[in-house]
């Protein structure tokens, strides 16, 4: 009897922890991009439009602040409660910014893009002011080492692994308890 209490206390915990782990992962994926996208210091970041409140574009962030030919950048901007663009013209092809409070964007920079410094333009689709960042494009492209762990395990992969752990925990008991001799058996 204490195996198969212990067997169900061990399942109802497997079962806690991949829902707990499952549910952290869907939370992480819902906020903002990784990193601080203060960048380096270079450039005002806050453009020339608005507070903050929908009143045009503000405290426009990269980050990396300096990204090779070829990379990812990722840009915010906050006052663009409906969306907008993101341009730079010759370095990356125009892209939608998200909506909400502050607006993310995710650019790829032109392979053939010219290595220095550079200027970015952020318009919200609510108005026609325009603010602008700097950022420097490297010469070659990054390094390509692909995605092992260079991400964290998705929700699914996530529930997958806590579920395979509770059905391996499951299935010892089970083994323990087939194996288990009677107590009055000769050995």
């Amino acid at each position: 009897m204490r195996v198969l209490r212990a067997l169900t206390v061990a399942a109802a915990a497997c079962v806690a922890l991949g829902l707990s782990t499952t549910l952290a992962a869907a939370d992480a994926a819902g906020g903002p991009p990784p990193g601080n996208g203060s960048g380096n210091g270079f450039g005002n970041g806050n453009g020339r439009g608005g507070n903050g409140s929908g009143n045009g574009p503000s405290n426009v962030t990269v980050n990396p602040y300096s990204v090779h030919q070829g990379a990812t950048m990722q840009v915010s901007a906050a006052g663009c409660g409906r969306g907008g663009t993101v341009w730079s013209h010759g370095n990356f092809p125009q892209a939608n910014l998200s909506a909400g409070s502050i607006g993310f964007a995710t650019v790829r920079i032109f392979n053939h893009a010219s290595p220095g410094n550079h200027t970015l333009s952020v318009k919200c689709h609510d108005n026609s002011l325009v603010a602008t960042h700097r950022f420097t494009i490297l010469r070659g492209n990054g390094a390509q080492g692909g995605i092992g762990g260079s991400i964290g395990p998705s929700a699914a992969e996530t529930a997958i692994g806590a579920g395979l752990v509770g059905t391996a925990a499951l299935g010892a008991g089970i083994h323990v308890m087939r194996r288990r001799r009677p107590a009055g058996a000769a050995g």
